[in-house]
């Protein structure tokens, strides 16, 4: 990497583990159509220079973790390409200082780039070509089997799925996180209900000003904000089509949607989530519960926090998992009498499910033509951010799970539709109570 100048990378995008930037140097067979992904660490980590060498630290996990567990349940046609870069920390000092005026003020005093990083990730830059790129984070894509929901929420989280919840209770706290978009509308496959998750998607992002982020647009690398996109669009499309002015917006979501149903990766995801997360958390914590009273000892007088004494999962474990998961054996397991025996496995298949809950997609979008893909040689839809989630993480997530649905509770019902669940699973509503 320092073969080139940290003014030859541009920034693009950031979640809370990385951040992201893409090449607009001088043309280079290795840089061009790549963006750089390095990882970040919170400002309260003491910056210790790392003693290690580039050789003896290991490739960034997610290369390998791609390889030999994503690619085995996604196709690799919709994955991107991953390789491994050698970095340096003053070209990474530099970077940071060159960039960090870019990133969102919220982000700045929080994190930073990783300085003692011997390595990177290169990866393809699905934003920067010749394109419009949209960024959608679906999240959840299903409603839960009653089995194993308590009767306090058996009859809410069979009738309103979770990010609806979760998106009234953040509203509650400030409007602006108002949003009507339910991600299971996008995942029927149904083209009224796909269009209609789109506009939602739309009118969120522009409400927010861009803050909800489950909706991203750029161009060339660049984020186009929710009040320049009238703008962009007419740039892109008027004066090479015979679209008018006011039809622009509509034609663009138009264009998306046919993307999106065109492709089976959102079906894909769709399955992944229900086959992993077969339990709820809900179901998760009793069976942990169960297994905890079965080993409790003399010196352990109470139930420990769901996850915790769990080593968390390394690479051999995950690699094990998705072999057991695509297993005969696994798929024959009853999970509605779950046995503590099968602990680990569901412990790892509802941290795996979370991945996919929390994924991204990029739609790659032509720009002779809305809908055309002429410029677009590969697949124009690829799933980004699929990092495994931590053990630690479950304790928290059974929380937040109780207050959104609590919270949920006064309100008035959203039903939301699952076109994939079996009617009779919600219909009977019978289940143990937890």
């Amino acid at each position: 990497m320092d073969k080139t100048r940290p003014t030859d990378w541009k920034y693009v995008s950031e979640g809370g583990a990385t951040i992201v930037f893409s090449y607009v140097g001088p043309p280079n067979p290795a840089y061009d159509g790549t963006v750089l992904r390095l990882r970040k660490v919170t400002t309260d980590v003491e910056d210790v220079s790392a003693v290690s060498t580039t050789e003896d630290e290991p490739d960034d996990r997610i290369i390998e973790y791609q390889t030999r567990c994503m690619e085995r349940l996604i196709p690799r046609h919709y994955l991107p390409r991953l390789e491994s870069v050698a970095l340096e920390r003053r070209w990474l000092e530099q970077l940071a200082t060159v960039h960090d005026a870019e990133r969102p003020g919220r982000r700045i005093g929080k994190d930073h780039i990783d300085l003692t990083r011997h390595k990177g990730v290169l990866a393809t830059d699905l934003v920067g070509g010749n394109w419009i790129a949209v960024e959608i984070k679906p999240k959840w894509a299903f409603l839960p089997s009653p089995t194993h929901l308590s009767q306090a929420t058996k009859l809410i989280k069979t009738q309103t799925c979770r990010f609806c919840m979760h998106s009234h209770m953040r509203s509650s706290k400030d409007c602006k996180y108002a949003n009507k978009y339910c991600p299971l509308d996008l995942f029927s496959g149904n083209p009224h209900r796909v269009q209609q998750a789109i506009d939602d998607l739309w009118d969120a992002w522009e409400r927010s000003d861009g803050e909800v982020n489950n909706l991203k647009i750029f161009s060339r690398g660049k984020a186009v904000r929710p009040g320049q996109v009238r703008l962009f669009l007419l740039m892109r499309y008027y004066f090479i089509t015979s679209i008018s002015p006011d039809r622009i917006q509509e034609v663009f979501k138009k264009a998306l949607c046919d993307t999106l149903l065109q492709s089976p990766i959102l079906s894909i995801i769709s399955r992944l989530q229900r086959m992993l997360d077969v339990l709820d958390i809900e179901g998760l914590s009793k069976l942990w519960r169960e297994a905890q009273l079965e080993s409790l000892s003399d010196e352990q007088i109470q139930v420990l926090p769901l996850g915790v004494s769990q080593s968390e999962p390394g690479m051999t474990d995950w690699v094990d998992f998705v072999t057991a998961f695509e297993s005969v054996e696994m798929k024959e397991l009853d999970h509605d009498q779950p046995r503590t025996s099968n602990l680990r496995y569901y412990i790892l298949a509802y941290l795996l499910s979370a991945t996919f809950k929390d994924c991204s997609i990029i739609a790659r979008l032509g720009l002779l033509k809305p809908g055309n893909h002429s410029e677009i040689q590969e697949e124009p839809i690829r799933v980004i951010d699929l990092d495994p989630k931590s053990l630690n993480r479950l304790p928290r997530w059974e929380e937040l799970d109780r207050e959104i649905v609590m919270s949920y509770v006064p309100a008035e019902r959203k039903m939301c539709v699952d076109e994939n669940i079996v009617p009779s699973r919600v219909a009977s509503g019978n289940g143990p109570e937890s």
